[in-house]
């Protein structure tokens, strides 16, 4: 139980971090909402204050049991990875931290009077849970310029909760004051206070890249750079969306009665919200991996990156799955039939070493190949269906019955019906067991979306399933952990992962607000087209995915014939 613990400790640790950022940004964001947007006439709306008041204290109690579960999984891997007792690991700084922000979690959770009648003495226990996520950030760690950094760092976190937490709010008083007097007014204050936290988060990034990216080949060549970058794509998203917001809220002071006007208000201030969260799980997903000032070795360099990425002709060809290496699992199996004992894996909880031969590559490539032809066909399928001289193509969805048949054939070499283990065998496997299950799910959403396209399913709530799939699957990919036993190798394969993470979450929320928008609104028309072509980038992004720098066809072990791998020094890793 601890081994499986160990091995999947990092994943574990991004999610425990995201959703501490979450139910933080929305509890202080909460507060500051409540004394500094929302005046003390507008407290009286109980139709939104009361949802409030109860968010707040939902988001405190959730951030405290976050807190309680971290400081479970970080002892628990501690102590069976180290010599320290469980005594000794409580004196860590991170359980520290933790006890701050769940006693400030729980104050806020039963504070008197259901925080309906929130005041300046809020702040403290809000203050307290900001300084405990300081206490465990990279500012703390470092040992030159720490004051310095962990004051941005509380900066950023100030401004983000203002500004990000802030949103849900500003959705409860959109949705349940028809006042528009009231609504123009908290969404004017609303507006000023993230134009100041926009700013100021923007300054606070600048100065923490420069300390913790610290050159331009690390923007690029390290996991912590990419990252940054994708957190300024995304705040680029924001910037746009906000000023949408800008001009919808200056709009609602000469045309109150137009109610169209909250409504794309409303409409987009969800979107805001959505990828602002995706934004603060990128960020987890950061703490998890070292600054990119810190690896002065093993970057990829752009040469790399360019010969990586060239572009070349997809990989059509593949090799016989007898040509493919055992698995990591596998290896460990035959290892416990036989007696034998297998090294220690480098990264604490991995399961084994297994080697990725050309073969292997081989076979990873050609499945992002054909996956990518099938996601390009989708996307032009989709955009076709948006003119009204293609009313076929609106069959779209049923191009992922294809995608789920070729997962269930391609995903799990050594199982049925590729490989020797036997259909009901293969459930065995937890891993094979996911996939499976996946398909099922990719084959039902087939269906379902193509009864929505269709007009059989009328329901709005049907129509959201498919965004809300494309922004989730977007984020998934962001909050992976990644690879520690050739960082180079793994920054490469990410960085064309990431962009995949970053169309997908685009194209999700482009077709909610499509959806959502009021007919009205000349946006729509254009959103109708972006998330298709998104659709296209991700298949175009496929068919270019490599894993070695050169073809690998005729470096693959043929019978009867020699394999030429001395051109190329094939990577030892590990195969799950």
């Amino acid at each position: 139980m601890i081994v499986k613990l160990i091995s999947v400790s990092g994943l574990l640790a991004v999610l425990l971090r995201a959703a501490i950022l979450c139910f933080l940004t929305i509890a202080v964001g909460g507060i500051v909402f409540l004394l500094l947007v929302a005046r003390p006439k507008h407290l009286q709306q109980e139709t939104w204050l009361r949802p409030a008041a109860r968010l707040i204290r939902l988001s405190a109690l959730g951030l405290a049991f976050s807190q309680l579960l971290f400081v479970l999984t970080n002892t628990l891997v501690l102590t069976a990875t180290t010599n320290l007792s469980v005594g000794q690991s409580l004196g860590a700084n991170y359980v520290l931290a933790a006890a701050l922000a769940m006693s400030a979690g729980l104050t806020l959770f039963f504070w008197p009077g259901g925080l309906r009648d929130a005041n300046l003495s809020c702040l403290i226990p809000a203050g307290v849970m900001i300084a405990a996520l300081v206490m465990t950030s990279h500012a703390a760690s470092r040992m030159q310029d720490r004051f310095a950094l962990c004051a941005i760092t509380t900066v950023h976190y100030v401004v983000t909760a203002a500004w990000i937490g802030g949103l849900p709010f500003l959705l409860l008083v959109l949705k349940n004051i028809n006042d528009l007097d009231v609504v123009a007014g908290i969404s004017r204050r609303f507006s000023k206070l993230a134009q100041v936290s926009v700013t100021a988060l923007f300054l606070a990034g600048i100065g923490m890249s420069l300390k913790y990216v610290g050159s331009w080949d690390a923007i690029y060549g390290t996991s912590y750079g990419a990252m940054v970058m994708t957190k300024l794509i995304f705040f680029g998203c924001l910037l746009l969306l906000g000023t949408a917001n800008f001009f919808l809220v200056r709009a609602m002071g000469s045309h109150l009665s137009d109610a169209d006007t909250k409504v794309s208000l409303l409409r987009f201030a969800e979107v805001e919200l959505g990828i602002g969260i995706t934004v603060i799980l990128t960020a987890a997903s950061l703490t998890s991996q070292p600054p990119g000032v810190d690896l002065p070795q093993d970057r990829a360099t752009l040469h790399e990156i360019v010969t990586r990425y060239a572009l070349r002709m997809p990989q059509f060809s593949s090799p016989d799955s007898k040509e493919l290496s055992e698995s990591a699992t596998e290896v460990g199996r035959s290892a416990k039939a036989d007696g034998r004992k297998l090294p220690p894996a480098f990264v604490p909880g991995d399961p084994g070493l297994g080697v990725d031969t050309p073969a292997d590559m081989a076979w990873s490539e050609y499945n992002h190949t054909w996956a990518g032809v099938q996601v390009l066909a989708i996307g032009v399928f989709a955009l076709l269906s948006r003119t009204r001289y293609f009313k076929w193509a609106k069959a779209w969805p049923l191009l992922f019955l294809g995608l789920a048949v070729f997962v269930f054939l391609r995903s799990d070499p050594e199982n049925w019906p590729v490989g020797p283990r036997g259909f009901w065998g293969s459930f065995a496997a937890p891993d094979v067991l996911q996939h499976r299950v996946a398909v099922i799910l990719v084959i039902a959403f087939a269906i379902f979306q193509w009864r929505v396209e269709t007009r059989k399913v009328q329901s709005r709530f049907a129509a959201l399933v498919f965004p809300a799939v494309c922004a989730l699957g977007g984020i998934v990919l962001l909050t992976h952990s990644h690879g520690f036993n050739n960082v180079k190798q793994s920054l490469l394969i990410e960085l064309s992962h990431t962009p995949l993470a970053i169309c997908a979450v685009i194209a999700g929320w482009s077709r909610w607000l499509e959806i959502r928008l009021p007919q009205s609104n000349p946006t729509r028309r254009y959103l109708a087209w972006v998330w298709p072509m998104c659709f296209i980038l991700i298949g175009l992004i496929l068919l270019n995915y490599h894993e070695a720098d050169k073809p690998l066809l005729a470096v693959i072990p043929r019978a009867g014939m020699h394999a030429s791998v001395s051109a190329q020094p094939w990577d030892l890793r590990l195969r799950q």
